[in-house]
């Protein structure tokens, strides 16, 4: 009964589901760096970022259940037994996210600029994702130890004793919702924005 309101409440969250859409978030912004790096080409990831940097918003505002990429992730695993791990460290994660694709929002979507700076926070983000989808481990949480000294709960590695087939495993039709409503925004911003990132960004120091 302790786990069930734990996860009706929102105190833990399922490591299994985590990785799945760190993966998912991993491939299309190492797709995007490959492109410019190959091509010079910034498009792809102009709009990459801007959806990176929505979808962790909506984990830490209104919960990881609702945002697009831990929906999928959740319809991918969710034949398979769930590994139950404290939400309060992945939020401290989440929000070093959100502060390295904010940066790379303001760098290269609102300035279109280019520098050492958007390349840093692209690889920090690359690493941490890459850490948590193949080997399961969550700098960020590591970082929350570290910071708060204090001994991590429900840590990605243990399964709980108590087995509780409840809401975690569940996609409501407001989930679905969600994520169609999540792909007309991706449709929206490359038809709207799409002659505006075409623009070929300007080095940093220029501007």
């Amino acid at each position: 009964m302790q786990l069930l309101n734990t996860l009706e409440d929102g105190s833990l969250v399922n490591e299994r589901e985590i990785r799945a859409a760190a993966g998912i978030l991993f491939v299309p912004m190492l797709i995007g760096l490959m492109i410019i790096l190959l091509k010079g080409d910034f498009l792809m990831i102009k709009f990459y970022i801007i959806l990176f940097h929505l979808d962790l918003w909506i984990r830490v505002i209104a919960g990881p259940q609702y945002a697009p990429s831990i929906i999928i992730g959740r319809s991918i695993v969710a034949r398979q037994a769930p590994e139950y791990v404290a939400v309060r460290q992945k939020i401290f994660a989440w929000k070093i996210g959100i502060g390295l694709s904010g940066l790379m929002f303001i760098l290269i979507d609102l300035l279109n600029s280019y520098s050492i700076f958007t390349g840093l926070s692209c690889l920090f983000c690359l690493i941490f994702l890459f850490f948590e989808t193949a080997f399961g481990i969550c700098l960020g949480c590591w970082m929350y130890g570290k910071i708060y000294r204090g001994k991590l709960e429900n840590c990605p590695g243990g399964i709980c004793d108590e087995k509780v087939e409840g809401v975690i495993k569940k996609i409501s039709v407001q989930q679905l919702l969600i994520v169609v409503a999540f792909i007309v925004v991706a449709i929206l911003l490359v038809i709207l924005l799409n002659s505006t990132f075409s623009a070929q960004p300007r080095s940093l120091w220029k501007i």
